[in-house]
């Protein structure tokens, strides 16, 4: 399966889910586990170790790198390591991860990477990401199979090329990998391509269609890089030289009797095939009568004969399900599958840890924090023991070396450890922040610190089986070499009343500043202040009307620094508030009042109250008001309304205005075929994410075209400085089809200041008579992460945990509102 896919078994397309939704580099490494295991080879139907001892895979599959979030899903809430911790707690020692051929462009930069739960990640490329999941991973004793998922981050393509990424391309990206993770045994294997089908062929001999040939060309050139490396071959879904059969993408593997894969490095070979269940679409076996009892012969006869045979290793690459139960279709062939694995022996890796896979689910539920309990019971069957080895102890020795700016440690190896984390606090004793893990080798040097102030250090060993106590402690204090700083930038002079305030740019090392002035423009200049500390300066008793002029200098204990460039200000009276606004008109229309008055000399802005009793009291709806009208909508039609309005500037309010009243008339709800439903899939009103979910019904008797539609949220950003990001999660029309566009209501409502609009291109179709575009998941969050009120936006309603009409979303079509109420 992928994230964003699309499956076929004869002529019938099978949908599965769209998920559209963060280092430095650690490189290649070994770990403690990965080394005693050595590199891995085939021997018949198994997988050995180096030593020839049998390989113990527990699978699961992350995806996201081949995704445009060019990052494992999940980052955008909780850290990476929580990820790994959980895999690792329950059983799960090999990870398949996808990716696509896009991830390498340049360009292509991980997002939806959440700064505050993965600080560490943030700024990294994909492939820098990808080494930290591998060092990680490394770490715990989980080993990884990299999968090329597809070409690009769009979707699956039925070829390991397209007219965007050639073959050429799909090769020497993974001889770049190969060589990347060469002498590395956290990365074991390379599955070649995902779920082959359409025209892919087996065994035609057409070098353009023929998967296995290619698999035999891309193959041998990784192993010419990496003779390391398992090499994984999925099936096709039909196109077999000499058979008819029709089945799963990735899945038909029947060539494989008369049309093997040749590679050039004996025993690497492994096929891995990809088997589904009624979830992902209805198939003619599941409705035999002999269902479930039929399944086993099926299996054998598209990809399990392969292991009976003693021909190559199965590892069932992809399988999964929302369905674990023994009552339900859905869940009485995932347990017939499992129990054939386990009866057969056979290697795999289950679909998936996301839970965002729309057909399956996930190993984790919709929070990505809670393990689905019912699934691991399932899959606890043909899960294997591990053996874990012994945390290594302590690093000994620990020593500081002091420099400018920075910190040189240095410590005794520890025995059987694979890398080491180092520890810092600003006080003897911890509390002790981790700045930085996978080191390998026994000295490191921390920079970017400040010059006099002492910093305490502890280092860990870490292996598979976890990680060792602190070291003892080590401190240093770094010191610069004494110069006179440098002449302060950026020197700015604000004027206020009898007074003018300075703001500079520190310099680096200086302790102090000394502020001068003079009457004329280049001086001379007189010192008015010394020793002082911060960037600011505010000079007072200043007259009214004269201009001065300003240059700063830094001072530390070598000496003095030059002068600043000048900065000059003329110091004026206070100005006066605006005389309240005149000629106040109030014009009704359709559940609205539109109000206009003449300008107030000196105003910057207006303020518009409003009461429903003549004289008051009056209740401020608009502020910052900047023209001289005003709209007030979401009126009720037939109460009479009246307003003031009153002047503002920095001197202060205004009085009213005189009052003017409207009385707003006619229907505010437009009828029309189209319907907007919504729904929650996070109930929180108060974490730093929002999630909608949307569904537009056409109830009409002729198909409407979606890119003549356009869908808006209402919501109020809560901060006056963080933009918004919005993801297109998923959308069943296609997440690549929408787009989104912040917009902002002004003047703004109690209840909304901004909205999210979202529009459709031409590939997103039409809707049908009756028909419905499926669902459109999005998340909205701030720029700086921070947490998001949704009890006060118009559009959000916790209670929607289901579909249902929803007439706070708009709908417009052509420009014309069809659905909904704008508030």
């Amino acid at each position: 399966m992928a994230t964003a896919t699309m499956k076929r078994w004869g002529l019938m397309l099978l949908t599965a889910a769209m998920v559209c939704s963060m280092i430095a580099t650690i490189g290649v490494r070994k770990t403690e586990a990965a080394a005693a295991l050595g590199y891995y080879h085939t021997s018949g139907n198994r997988i050995v170790d180096e030593a020839g001892n049998p390989a113990i895979f527990n699978g699961l599959n992350w995806f996201g790198f081949e995704t445009a979030n060019y990052s494992p899903h999940g980052l955008w809430s909780y850290s990476l390591d929580s990820f790994l911790d959980q895999i690792k707690a329950h059983g799960y020692n090999l990870i398949r991860l996808p990716y696509s051929t896009q991830m390498f462009d340049a360009g292509s930069m991980p997002v939806s990477v959440n700064p505050n739960t993965n600080p560490d990640l943030v700024g990294l490329t994909p492939l820098q990401l990808m080494d930290r999941v591998v060092q990680k991973a490394g770490d715990r004793g989980i080993q990884i199979i990299l999968d090329r998922h597809r070409p690009d981050s769009g979707g699956q393509s039925e070829l390991w090329y397209t007219a965007q990424y050639s073959e050429a391309r799909w090769i020497s990206d993974w001889v770049m990998l190969a060589q990347h993770y060469a002498n590395n045994p956290t990365v074991i294997g390379a599955d070649l391509h995902n779920e082959p089908h359409g025209t892919a062929s087996w065994g035609t001999g057409n070098l353009a269609t023929d998967w296995r040939l290619a698999a035999e060309r891309a193959g041998n050139a990784i192993l010419a890089a990496n003779p390391n490396w398992l090499i994984l071959v999925e099936g096709i879904s039909s196109n077999v030289q000499g058979d008819n059969g029709n089945y799963w993408w990735g899945g038909n593997l029947r060539g494989v009797q008369n049309y093997p894969v040749r590679l050039n490095v004996a025993n690497r070979l492994v096929y891995s095939p990809h088997d589904y269940g009624p979830g992902v679409a209805t198939q003619s076996w599941f409705s035999d009568p002999s269902f479930p009892n039929n399944m086993p012969a099926l299996w054998d006869s598209y990809w399990g004969y392969i292991s009976k045979n003693n021909i190559a290793p199965i590892l069932m690459g992809e399988f999964g399900g929302r369905g674990v139960d023994t009552t339900s279709p859905e869940g009485i062939w995932q347990n017939k599958l499992v129990d054939y694995i386990k009866q057969n022996d056979l290697y795999w890796t289950y679909w998936c840890l996301n839970p965002n896979s729309g057909d399956t689910g996930g190993l984790l539920l919709d929070d990505w924090q809670t393990w689905n309990a019912p699934k691991q019971t399932m899959l606890d069957r043909i899960i294997k023991p591990l053996v874990v080895a012994s945390t290594p102890s302590a690093p000994a020795s620990i020593s500081a070396a002091a420099g400018n700016a920075q910190v040189t440690l240095t410590w005794a190896a520890s025995t059987g450890a694979s890398s080491y984390n180092v520890k810092r606090a600003s006080v003897s004793g911890g509390p002790y922040t981790t700045v930085a893990t996978g080191v390998t080798g026994t000295t490191y040097t921390n920079t970017g610190l400040t010059n006099g102030s002492s910093y305490y250090y502890v280092v860990t060993a870490v292996n598979s089986s976890g990680e060792s106590s602190n070291s003892s402690q080590a401190s240093a204090t770094p010191v610069a070499p004494a110069t006179v700083p440098s002449a302060p930038t950026g020197l700015t002079a604000t004027s206020g009343s009898a007074q003018v305030t300075l703001a500079w740019t520190a310099s680096t090392s200086a302790t102090s500043y000394n502020v001068k002035r003079a009457t004329t423009s280049g001086g001379p200049y007189t010192t008015v202040a010394t020793g002082v500390t911060g960037t600011s300066y505010t000079n007072t008793g200043l007259t009214n009307g004269t201009t001065y002029y300003y240059v700063v200098s830094a001072v530390n204990i070598a000496g003095e620094s030059a002068n600043s460039s000048v900065a000059s200000a003329t110091p004026t009276a206070p100005i006066t508030a605006p005389s309240a606004p005149t000629g106040l008109t109030a014009t009704a229309g359709n559940a609205q009042a539109t109000l206009a008055w003449t300008a107030s000399t000196g105003a910057t802005s207006y303020s518009v109250k409003r009461s429903t009793t003549s004289g008051g009291a009056f209740t401020t709806i608009a502020t910052g008001v900047t023209g001289t009208t005003y709209t007030d909508t979401g009126l009720t039609n037939g109460t009479t309304y009246y307003y003031v309005v009153s002047a503002v500037n920095s001197a202060g309010e205004s009085t009213n205005s005189s009052v003017a009243s409207a009385t707003p008339a006619g229907s505010t709800t437009p009828t029309s075929s189209l319907v907007v439903q919504y729904k929650l899939s996070n109930a929180n009103a108060n974490d730093n994410q929002i999630y909608a979910t949307f569904n537009i019904k056409n109830t009409g008797a002729t198909a409407v075209s979606l890119s003549g539609l356009k869908l808006r949220y209402y919501l109020t950003k809560d901060s006056s400085t963080a933009s918004l990001n919005y993801w297109v999660d998923y959308a069943q029309v296609g997440t690549s089809a929408v787009s989104g566009v912040f917009g902002t209501i002004s003047p703004a409502k109690t209840t909304a200041d901004t909205y999210l609009e979202l529009s459709f291109s031409s590939a997103a179709g039409t809707i049908a008579p009756g028909g419905q575009s499926g669902d459109i998941q999005i998340r909205i969050a701030k720029s700086d992460w921070t947490n998001l009120n949704e009890s006060n936006d118009y559009s959000f309603d916790g209670t929607k945990s289901a579909y249902a009409d929803w007439n706070k979303v708009t709908l417009y079509q052509s420009g014309s509102l069809v659905w909904g109420l704008e508030p």
